[in-house]
C-alpha cells in the first residue's frame, strides 16, 4: 500500500467511498472554509445560495466530507479510504445562515439559508453529515444576534435559543465569536474578557452545559494580551456569576488550508482558514491536489494509525 503505516489498526466502518487512486496522506492539509452571509447575490462577504449549493456538490464530488473543529482537536478523522476532511465555518450568526419561516403557526427552515441547504444536502447524501461550525454573536447589530433578533428579517427574539438547540442536537458545532464582533486589539484586558465570556455565556444560556471549544477571532485581530484569546474570565456585575472560558482552538480569518492535527507543526491556537468568494474554493482545491508539501489530507481508511506519504526512492 502507498505510504508507510505508523501503528497497526482496524478498517474504519463509515458510509461513502473514496477514490482508491489517491495516495493516503494523513499529514496533508485540511481546508477550513469561512462563510458569512448567504443571499441572492454574490459578494465579497456573501455567497449566493446557488453558489453555496454548487460548493457542496463540488466538495462532495472531489472526495471531501465535513468534520468539526472539535473532531480535529480530538484527531477523530476516521473517514473511508480516499476521502478527505473539510470544515465549513459560518461566522456572525446572521439570519441568512438560519432563518425560520412561520406558516399557519408552524416554523419551517428557510430552504435558501445555510442550515436549510445543508439539511437538504444531507437528506440526499447521508454520508455528508451535519458537521458544520457556527461561530455566533449574541449582541451584534443588523440582526446578528443568534440568527436574528427583534423582528429583523421576520425573525422573532424567542426563536434564537430554539435555533441554537436545533444545531447542537443535530451535530453542528457551536463556536464563540464574541458578544458583538469587537476589534479586540483596541481594548483593555477587562473588555476583551467580557466580550469573549459573554459570548460563551449566551451559548450556555441557549444550550445549558454546552462546552465551547472553539473561538473565532473577530476580524482576525488578536487582543494585545494574546493569552486572553484562549483563556480568561469575567464576573457578571448583576449576578456575581463568574464566567470562565478556555478554548482548545482559535480560528484565524485567513491563511489557507490548515495543517493536519497529526502534523507536529499543527497549532490548534492558530487554525488558518480559506475565505470563500469568487473562485477561491476551486483554486484552493486545485492547489491541494498538486503534489508537494501542501498536498491534501487523504484518509487511509484505517483507524488508530497515521498514513504518511512514501519517502522518495533513493537515486
Amino acid at each position: 500500500m502507498p505510504g508507510d503505516r505508523e501503528v497497526a489498526g482496524q478498517p474504519v466502518s463509515a458510509a461513502g467511498t473514496g477514490d482508491p487512486s489517491r495516495t493516503p496522506n494523513e499529514l496533508g492539509r485540511i481546508p477550513v472554509l469561512e462563510y458569512h452571509l448567504i443571499g441572492d447575490e454574490e459578494g465579497r462577504w456573501q455567497r449566493s445560495h446557488a453558489r453555496f449549493r454548487q460548493d457542496l456538490e463540488l466538495l462532495y464530488r472531489r472526495g471531501y466530507r465535513p468534520v468539526t473543529i472539535s473532531q480535529i482537536l480530538d484527531r477523530d478523522l476516521n473517514l473511508p479510504a480516499g476521502l478527505s476532511p473539510v470544515v465549513l465555518v459560518f461566522d456572525d450568526a446572521s439570519p441568512s445562515q438560519f432563518r425560520y419561516i412561520e406558516r399557519n403557526g408552524r416554523l419551517e427552515i428557510d430552504p435558501n439559508t445555510a442550515v436549510g441547504i445543508l439539511t437538504e444536502f444531507n437528506s440526499r447524501h447521508p454520508d455528508w453529515t451535519n458537521s458544520a461550525v457556527f461561530c455566533t454573536l449574541s449582541g451584534a447589530e443588523a440582526g446578528r444576534s443568534l440568527f436574528g433578533d427583534k423582528g429583523i428579517e421576520g425573525q422573532k427574539s424567542e426563536w434564537r435559543f430554539q435555533k441554537m438547540r436545533f444545531l447542537a442536537e443535530r451535530g453542528f458545532e457551536l463556536c464563540n465569536h464574541t458578544l458583538w464582533h469587537a476589534n479586540l486589539g483596541k481594548y483593555d484586558d477587562a473588555f476583551v474578557q467580557e466580550q469573549i465570556a459573554r459570548g460563551v455565556m449566551a451559548i450556555d444560556s441557549a444550550v445549558p452545559g454546552y462546552k465551547v471549544r472553539t473561538f473565532a477571532l473577530p476580524l482576525g485581530v488578536w487582543p494585545k494580551n494574546r493569552a486572553l484569546a484562549k483563556k480568561g474570565s469575567w464576573t457578571d456585575p448583576k449576578s456575581g456569576r463568574v464566567v470562565a472560558y478556555d478554548f482548545g482552538a482559535i480560528l484565524e480569518v485567513s491563511g489557507g488550508p490548515t495543517r493536519s492535527p497529526f502534523d507536529p507543526k499543527f497549532n490548534p491556537l492558530s487554525v488558518s482558514r480559506v475565505q470563500v468568494y469568487n473562485q477561491e474554493l476551486e483554486r484552493t482545491l486545485d492547489a491541494l491536489d498538486r503534489p508537494g508539501a501542501s498536498a491534501r489530507y487523504v484518509s487511509d481508511g484505517i483507524s488508530n494509525q497515521v498514513a504518511r506519504p512514501a519517502a522518495p526512492a533513493a537515486p
